[in-house]
């Protein structure tokens, strides 16, 4: 059974940092492309970023380019998305999802197209 828990969410003023972590189980990183969405209250789900296991390849959505870097441990089969620079706008419900093979990033990030995802976790900026 594919499980995709994250963490790392909390209260931080803008302009701040967090570190949110993707912890998977019943599958191998390697083997999947690990991503980030977002949804804020009253909005719509908002992708984020993607990473492809299997030989690291990214994908950043223009709200966080430059902001946001998504990383991996294969070995851990962790996922990480260091948050630095972060805005109120930045406030959301973070989730992190997964899909098999070697699809297209920026499709499946901006599109979310994920076969699993986990509960989320909550990153609220204030100003």
């Amino acid at each position: 059974e594919v499980q995709l828990q994250a963490s790392g969410g909390g209260l931080v003023q803008a302009g701040g940092s967090l570190r949110l972590s993707c912890a998977a189980s019943g599958l191998s990183i390697d083997n999947y492309v690990i991503g980030w969405f977002r949804q804020a209250p009253g909005k719509e789900r908002e992708g984020v970023s993607s990473i492809r296991g299997g030989d690291g390849s990214t994908y950043y959505v223009d709200s966080v380019k430059g902001r946001f870097t998504i990383s991996s441990d294969n070995a851990k089969n962790l996922v990480y998305l260091q948050m630095n620079s972060l805005k109120p706008e930045d406030t959301a419900e973070y989730y992190c999802a997964a899909i098999r093979g070697s699809p297209n990033l920026e499709v499946v990030t901006t599109h979310i197209r994920y076969d699993y995802w986990g509960q989320g976790t909550l990153v609220t900026v204030s100003s």
